[in-house]
């Protein structure tokens, strides 16, 4: 089969092509982590603001690590397929506004010119809230390798926040001219976290010129904080066949999500954007509550039902949600969540939106993907609302039970997390001391101090040994 490529646009059938000629699109757009969810999520953005208003917002993506994304997209001319899974049936079509996919360590020297680029003016990410390479207090990790590499004088940069900081600095030369940088990953405050890394990697660099550079960064960068949620599975080859099938050519990029989709945006910006706002997207002063609300509900509610997924035999999210414990247990959370919730939020109705998406026949969300890198994301999901209704004197059954679950699923021998050899050795000690150690990995020492928390969570924890996941209603 003819693989997907520009040549090959011709003769897709009628209504699965790209809704804009990707040849009439400039360079205006740098994404680093061009993965599924990039281009399930933000390029489709951007492709239905191009189509609107024209601007030519092409987009350069450049991947982090792994080279096998570069490695199906290049040969495609930076051409996929999204598939949405409907309860209908899929729809399948082709979106054109990637139309570079490069590797930021290969393509160094074209990765910093862009960003110098008065041309570029917005960059976003979704690298994963690993990618960031933060410290445990939020702060940039100078101990991490890549980070260490970086300031210790690297040729090419290999930290998001090494790239970042050089190819301001480069940009600061070449033309001054103001950026946008739009991170869209799920952390709080991740437009301020940004921001935060880039400059402490500025201050620790020791170039002559940092000063200068900071003040720069201040008055002609912006960092406007994100909220994005659609539910995009990760690709497997029968997607990859059925997309094919539907459009009669190979695409070896092809990705897959809900029909669903959101972004909110923090309207702060320092420069020209795509009107992101006449596709659906919200632009708002303040992103916080909606941010709260879906990292705690949507993303904490993933997480609960992965764990307790996994451990009741569960392959996917919509296979554990015909388990008669899931609506339960998913519901009993939010409730409680709740309370550390913004006022005036429509929780109840997110809620019932939850429980359909995540029901929903058609997709095919493995439980284990979404259970990686738990030690990154419990603290925020979790241990933030934890700690704020228990100070307000509320009782958590519904987050000792998730926090149960996660410990359960640390002894997982399949364990996906930056922190699983410090997760493992936890479990290694005496008995009594394996939920507190648990805890200290994640950096709540004051959780892991707390004996009559640490005393629920054991409780929890031996229910689900003994039970399953029905100990979690």
């Amino acid at each position: 089969m003819t693989r997907l490529n520009l040549g090959a646009l011709t003769g897709l059938p009628e209504g699965t092509g790209p809704l804009v000629d990707p040849r009439s699109l400039g360079t205006r757009i740098v994404h680093l982590g061009p993965g599924a969810f990039h281009r399930a999520h933000q390029a489709v953005h951007t492709e239905q603001a191009e189509a609107l208003h024209g601007g030519g917002w092409g987009i350069v993506g450049f991947s982090q690590r792994g080279r096998g994304v570069v490695g199906q997209l290049a040969p495609q001319d930076g051409l996929y397929s999204l598939t949405l899974r409907t309860p209908d049936g899929p729809r399948t079509r082709v979106v054109g506004q990637l139309r570079e996919a490069l590797h930021a360590a290969d393509d160094a020297d074209r990765l910093r010119a862009l960003l110098a680029s008065p041309r570029v003016t917005v960059v976003t990410l979704t690298v994963t809230e690993k990618g960031y390479r933060r410290a445990p207090g939020g702060g940039l990790d100078t101990t991490d390798p890549l980070v260490a590499a970086d300031l210790a004088g690297a040729p090419v940069p290999g930290s998001v926040p090494g790239q970042l900081a050089h190819g301001l600095r480069a940009r600061r030369v070449v033309c001054g001219a103001p950026l946008n940088v739009v991170p869209c990953d799920n952390m709080a405050d991740n437009g301020q976290v940004v921001a935060r890394l880039v400059r402490e990697f500025v201050q620790a660099s020791g170039w002559d010129d940092r000063d200068t550079l900071l003040a720069w960064i201040d008055e002609a960068v912006a960092f406007p904080s994100t909220v994005v949620d659609r539910i995009v599975p990760a690709t497997t080859d029968a997607d990859r066949d059925a997309a094919s099938v539907a459009l009669g050519v190979r695409d070896e990029a092809a990705v897959t999500g809900e029909p669903f989709t959101q972004w909110v945006l923090q309207d702060a910006f320092a420069a020209d954007r795509p009107r992101w706002e006449d596709t659906g997207a919200l632009l708002v002063p303040d992103v916080a509550p909606y941010q709260v609300m879906k990292l705690r509900l949507l993303n904490g509610g993933h997480t609960l039902l992965s764990c307790l997924g996994l451990a009741d035999g569960r392959g996917t999210v919509a296979d554990a949600m015909t388990a008669p414990w899931a609506e339960p247990v998913l519901r009993a959370y939010a409730a409680e969540v709740a309370g550390s919730l913004p006022a005036g939020l429509d929780v109840d109705g997110y809620v019932d939106g939850l429980v359909a998406r995540f029901a929903n026949p058609a997709m095919r969300h493995r439980l284990r993907q979404i259970a990686t890198d738990g030690s990154l994301k419990v603290p925020e999901r979790w241990l933030a609302p934890l700690r704020e209704l228990r100070a307000a004197g509320h009782a958590t059954p519904a987050l000792v039970t998730a926090v149960a679950a996660w410990a359960r699923h640390t002894r997982d021998e399949r364990l996906d997390d930056p922190a699983a050899e410090r997760l493992r050795a936890a479990w290694q000690g005496p008995a009594d001391r394996g939920v507190p150690a648990l805890l200290t990995v994640l950096g709540a020492e004051d959780l892991a101090g707390d004996r009559h928390f640490v005393a629920e969570v054991r409780e929890r924890l031996a229910a689900l040994d003994a039970h399953g996941a029905a100990a979690s209603i």
